[in-house]
């Protein structure tokens, strides 16, 4: 991948930086991004339920939700 920065790392982003400079093994590597999962998961969650509070979402709009299809249409090759 090549990104070029456009701008100054902030706080959380150096913090990470530093942090998985200490990771030197597979086993260490799955665990952090475990702990990543859960962290933005609990993030969702909030953001779900600041959702339902506010009536954005609701039991018609998840029912929705359960009937689409998400995935890119097949296309044959020609």
């Amino acid at each position: 991948m090549n990104a070029t920065l456009t701008q100054p790392l902030n706080a959380a982003q150096i913090e990470l930086l530093n942090s998985v400079a200490h990771i030197d093994s597979e086993e260490d590597l799955r665990e952090l991004k475990h702990a990543l999962s859960m962290f933005f998961a609990k993030l969702a969650d909030r953001e779900l339920d600041r959702l339902w509070d506010e009536g954005v979402i609701n039991e018609e709009v998840l029912e929705g939700w359960s009937h689409e299809h998400m995935r890119t249409p097949y296309r044959p090759k020609m």
